[in-house]
């Protein structure tokens, strides 16, 4: 079982010694303390929406946005994986968790919005590690990072399913 040999558990940060790093399965369920307040930009929803192809005038147009009720241009549904990302490095960068990012492969990503993400959104995110389990020689991590608001209205939750290679 993971964890339980001592060679494959996190690399020993005190001797120096170079072990081979293995995802902690105790990690699971673990919630981190809230992100900073990220302002969402209208520049980056532009610059994100131009990059991916998304069309929609919504994402790209003010005055398209507005006409159709929203505060600012809209963020296409992808756009949170940056801010997801940056949230998940809390538990990918902590050493007691054992993850070794030179092995970590993204394997798939799912996004459950409340409501639109617009232009001058105030969201604070919260990471929290799912599940942390083995399969075939590799670990398996599931991330959810949920978005609220200031006033803690539920706005995105993102899912990342996380592979670390074995060695």
């Amino acid at each position: 079982m993971i964890g339980e040999n001592p060679s494959l558990g996190p690399a020993d940060q005190t001797s120096g010694d170079a072990m081979t790093l293995t995802p902690d399965p105790a990690f699971a369920g673990r919630s981190y303390p809230a992100g900073p307040v990220h302002t969402v930009s209208a520049a980056k929803i532009i610059e994100f929406a131009r990059a991916t192809g998304a069309a929609s005038p919504l994402h790209t147009d003010p005055e398209a946005a507005r006409e159709a009720g929203h505060a600012g241009v809209v963020a296409p549904p992808t756009f949170l994986v940056s801010l997801a990302q940056a949230t998940e490095a809390q538990y990918i960068e902590d050493p007691d968790a054992g993850i070794d990012f030179t092995r970590v492969v993204h394997g798939e990503e799912t996004f459950t919005l409340h409501r639109p993400v617009v232009a001058g959104d105030r969201l604070i995110p919260t990471l929290t590690v799912e599940s942390v389990r083995a399969a075939g020689g590799h670990s398996m991590i599931t991330t959810r990072v949920d978005m609220t608001e200031e006033s803690g209205a539920d706005v995105a939750s993102v899912r990342s399913m996380l592979i670390v290679r074995g060695a």
